[in-house]
């Protein structure tokens, strides 16, 4: 995992289809580089982005679907 200091020059953020739409907890991906998964906070754009290898993404993304990380 790397970061990216500043994300808002990348394109193709989208936008969790959990996220409500009333300024809660969520997070932004960009689709379009290769191999690559950038993740940010929606409320922060011009924060950090975190960079995952799409492999690690979606090993991520199917342990969260299987409740892994259940308190």
């Amino acid at each position: 995992m790397n970061t990216i200091p500043d994300a808002s020059a990348l394109s193709g953020w989208r936008k969790s289809s959990h996220s409500n739409g009333e300024g809660a907890e969520c997070i932004e991906v960009a689709d379009g580089y290769p191999g690559l998964v950038p993740v940010r906070d929606s409320k922060a754009p011009q924060g950090p982005a975190l960079v995952f290898t799409a492999d690690g993404w979606s090993a991520f993304v199917a342990a969260v679907k299987r409740g892994g990380f259940r308190a």
